[in-house]
This record gives C-alpha cells, sequence and structure tokens, in this order.
C-alpha cells in the first residue's frame, strides 16, 4: 500500500474519534444533563483536566490535519511531508496518552455525588450496590462510567493510529511516498 494512501486512511479515522473525545469530555460537564453542577463546581477534578478536549480532541486533530495532507498530491506528499507527520503523529499520540491517563483517573477515582450523608467521592466500580446511595446526580456513576470509558478506548485507538502513522511516516521518509499515477 502506498503511504500517502496508508495516511489518508489513518486520518480519516482519526477524525471520528477525534469528534467522540470532544463530545465525551462536553457531556461530563453536564451530568443528569444540568448546568446547576457545573456552576456549584460539584465535578470531579478529572473532567477539568479536559483530556478528551484538548489531548484526545485538539492535539490528535493537529495530527490528523498533518497527516492527512501528507496522503493528499500536492505540497505535503513528499519526504519531508512524511518526516512531519511522524513528530505531529508524537504530538497526536502524546495527546491520546493525556486523555487516557485523565479518562483513567476519572475511572478510579470515581465521580462526585451527593447523598444522604452528605457529599461522596465515588471510588467504586465493581460494588453497583452502592451506586444507589448517590441520590444526586441521578445515575452519576453509570453516566462518568460510560463517559470515561469511551474516552478511554478512543485514547487507546488514536494512540494507536498515531504509532501507525508514526511507522508509515518513517516509511515515507527512508523511501519516497507514492507520487506515480497508479495503472489499472
Amino acid at each position: 500500500m502506498c503511504t500517502g494512501k496508508c495516511s489518508r486512511i489513518i486520518a480519516y479515522t482519526l477524525y471520528p474519534m477525534v469528534l467522540l473525545s470532544i463530545i465525551c469530555n462536553i457531556v461530563l460537564f453536564f451530568p443528569d444533563l444540568s448546568a446547576k453542577y457545573v456552576k456549584e463546581q460539584h465535578i470531579t477534578g478529572e473532567v477539568m483536566y479536559m483530556g478528551g478536549l484538548i489531548g484526545g480532541g485538539l492535539l490528535v486533530f493537529m495530527s490528523a490535519l498533518s497527516i492527512h495532507l501528507t496522503g493528499e498530491h500536492g505540497c505535503c506528499a513528499n519526504r519531508l511531508g512524511m518526516f512531519l507527520s511522524i513528530l505531529f503523529a508524537a504530538l497526536g499520540a502524546a495527546g491520546a496518552v493525556y486523555s487516557f491517563i485523565a479518562a483513567f483517573l476519572g475511572l478510579t477515582n470515581g465521580p462526585l455525588c451527593k447523598s444522604e450523608t452528605g457529599d461522596c467521592n465515588m471510588t467504586y466500580l465493581t460494588d453497583y450496590k452502592s451506586w444507589a446511595k448517590c441520590s444526586e446526580p441521578k445515575n452519576v456513576v453509570l453516566f462518568n462510567t460510560a463517559l470515561f470509558m469511551t474516552l478511554l478506548i478512543a485514547s487507546c485507538l488514536q494512540g494507536l493510529l498515531c504509532a501507525m502513522q508514526i511507522i508509515n511516516g518513517l516509511a515515507g521518509t527512508l523511501f519516497g511516498t507514492c507520487d506515480k499515477k497508479e495503472v489499472r
């Protein structure tokens, strides 16, 4: 497969995951789909790290855009463009790692919730019976678990794709890109 075509496939695969990461991070700010908890600053610090928005979103988007440009015919589809795609893919991988760490911490530390005994920090994932102790926001443990798990999976895939582009970019830098038209 041509290194340029491989770059395009990687970029096209990264774009929806960037959007998914951004959406998940924004939605995490609104447990129970209410802005009340943001105003009261009653959301976990891991949401405030904005791993999905900054890491899995902005940094991976910049990487995907660079990777996409190296796959197109024109100014960036050459050895220098492929070398630069290695650097941008490394930036994207770093963003994916940041998103992964923020999501992992969000899962392990659990959400903030209000219960009959006052505020509590939910630090459990497998004790489903204790989830009922959270009276407000409603279903916050399931809400946070689902969104942080989605961010975790997306960041793993983003990191894998960026690593693939590093290898693809190295091949394109060393051996050149496929600038010739393919004969059918």
